[in-house]
């Protein structure tokens, strides 16, 4: 039995209800977590001796709209030791995404949390600096959501070069 197999029996003996499904693809394996059991889940792996998942990779964000729930955050942990890689997926409604901050348990969640908030506008409550990290502090909106208004400018050919250079405002010294 591989680690991987190892602490997916684990969670899901431990988690009976907080682990809500599992995918696989090309070899990646993803636990469905409920974000309610987000924290407890990986203290866990994190703690647990025998799992040992003592880095947090990355943290993503992804828009479903207009599917509901609309949004899913993916957590990718890995164990350095047992060169195991996990990916966890916590789903969020579209009127009020808040999820559990983890940045407790591995501080280098700060970042791409706070990113997860500026450019989706996830919560992540027990954040300890919630606040925008790319975008200006008065910016409205969120620009990764699906409905974010796209600006728009047109491309720049060589058949079109004179139309879009009459109309750019160019700076005068």
């Amino acid at each position: 039995m591989s680690h991987l197999e190892r602490t997916i029996s684990a969670l899901q003996e431990r988690f009976p209800h907080g682990v809500l499904g599992k995918a696989e693809f090309r070899g990646d394996i993803t636990l469905q977590i409920d974000s309610a059991s987000l924290v407890a889940v990986c203290r866990y792996l994190r703690d647990e001796p025998a799992l040992g998942y003592n880095v947090l990779v990355d943290i993503g964000a992804v828009d479903y709209s207009p599917q509901e729930p609309r949004f899913a955050l993916f957590y990718i942990v890995y164990a350095l030791v047992q060169n195991t890689r996990l990916r966890l997926k916590v789903l969020l409604p579209g009127a009020e995404p808040v999820a559990p901050s983890i940045s407790g348990i591995w501080p280098s969640a700060n970042w791409p949390e706070r990113e997860a908030f500026d450019m989706m506008g996830i919560g992540f409550e027990g954040h300890p600096d919630l606040r925008r990290i790319l975008m200006p502090a008065d910016w409205e909106g969120h620009p990764h959501r699906k409905d974010y208004p796209l600006g728009y400018e047109e491309v720049q050919f060589t058949f079109n070069k004179r139309e879009i250079d009459a109309r750019k405002k160019y700076a005068t010294s």
